[in-house]
């Protein structure tokens, strides 16, 4: 299982990487693979802003729907549109080309809150 120590991460199973004050977030390899074969992404919230632990999307798996949580209080400023056609991306390359959306975060401080990739290597049991 892949935890790249760079990011950060939520008990979500979403990964964060901070850039300035922006933050790419996409869903861990721990999350693609129990969710199996990705077939959809949606993400209805590009340009507004959202407070930490708000819905921002939903990914859709083969035999099931899960919803996406907003790590840091901010606006989403990016969409990820390859996923739109190819969300199977998300399986082969969660952390890379399977990114989902950026967000330009307004609270600084939510970032502390974040876990590290040993962290979250102990919840997930890896």
């Amino acid at each position: 299982m892949n935890i790249p120590a760079d990011l950060k991460y939520t008990k979500d199973h979403e990964w964060i990487k901070i850039e300035g004050d922006v933050a790419t977030v996409g869903i861990t390899d721990f999350a693609q693979s129990e969710l199996g074969d990705i077939v959809y992404v949606e993400v209805e919230t590009l340009d507004e802003t959202l407070n930490r632990e708000e819905v921002f999307g939903t990914v859709e798996a083969v035999k099931t729907v899960s919803d996406l949580f907003q790590p840091l209080s901010g606006e989403i400023v990016a969409f990820n549109e390859a996923l739109e056609d190819a969300p199977e991306i998300v399986n082969s390359d969660p952390y890379g080309e399977g990114w989902m959306v950026k967000i330009k975060f307004n609270n600084p401080s939510e970032v502390e809150d974040l876990m590290s990739a040993d962290a979250y290597k102990e919840l997930v049991g890896a």
